[in-house]
C-alpha cells in the first residue's frame, strides 16, 4: 500500500460510467491466504443511508460469489488501459482453474481491513457488505432485459458496500 495515498470516498471525481462500464473493474474478497477475483462491467456508486457506497452484482456460479459470501469486506481496483488484457484473463478464467494473480502477471497485498487488492490499481474501492438481494425475474419491467441477459436463469445477486477507503496510485 507503499505506492498508494488515501482519500476520501467525497475526494473522487471520476465517473461511475466511465469506471465501471467502460474501464471495468476487479471484484476482490477473500484474505492473502484464500481470495478470488473476477472482472465486472456492471454495477453503481451513489449514496445510500447516508453513506458512501457500490453495488457490485455477480452471478451465484462465479467462484468469486463464494469469497463475497463469506467474506464482510471485498474491494473494486481499477486499472488503466496497459491493463486491458489482465481484466479480459480475470474475466475469462476461473480461480478454481488457475492462479489468475500469477498468471496475468498481478501482484496482490493486503489493505488495512486484510482484504486483497493490486499493486497494478490506479485506484482501489475498499468496502464492507451492508445488504444484498438477489435479482427477481419477476421485477422485470422490460422482459427483454431476462431473455438477453439471463438465458440460464443465473440472476445476479447484488451487493451494496460502503466505501471504507479510497486508495489512488500515487504518480
Amino acid at each position: 500500500m507503499k505506492n498508494f495515498s488515501k482519500l476520501s470516498p467525497l475526494e473522487l471525481d471520476e465517473s461511475a460510467f466511465r469506471l465501471i462500464g467502460k474501464e471495468w473493474m476487479l471484484i476482490t474478497a477473500g484474505t492473502m491466504e484464500s481470495w478470488n477475483t473476477m472482472t465486472a462491467s456492471w454495477g453503481a456508486m451513489g449514496e445510500l443511508w447516508f453513506k458512501p457506497v457500490v453495488f457490485a452484482f455477480i452471478r451465484p456460479p462465479r467462484y468469486t460469489y463464494e469469497f463475497v459470501e463469506r467474506e464482510e469486506i471485498f474491494t473494486l481496483s481499477f486499472f488503466d488501459e496497459s491493463h486491458r488484457d489482465v481484466l479480459n484473463f480475470c474475466g475469462s478464467h476461473s480461480g478454481r482453474e488457475c492462479d489468475k494473480a500469477q498468471e496475468a502477471g498481478l501482484t496482490p497485498f493486503a489493505t488495512e481491513n486484510g482484504s486483497v487488492a493490486f499493486e497494478q490499481a490506479r485506484l482501489v474501492l475498499e468496502c464492507r457488505k451492508l445488504y444484498f438481494q438477489d435479482i427477481n425475474p419477476q421485477q422485470f419491467l422490460d422482459p427483454a432485459i431476462d431473455s438477453k441477459y439471463y438465458p440460464e436463469k443465473d440472476y445476479h445477486r447484488m451487493y451494496v458496500g460502503e466505501v471504507l477507503r479510497v486508495l489512488k496510485r500515487e504518480a
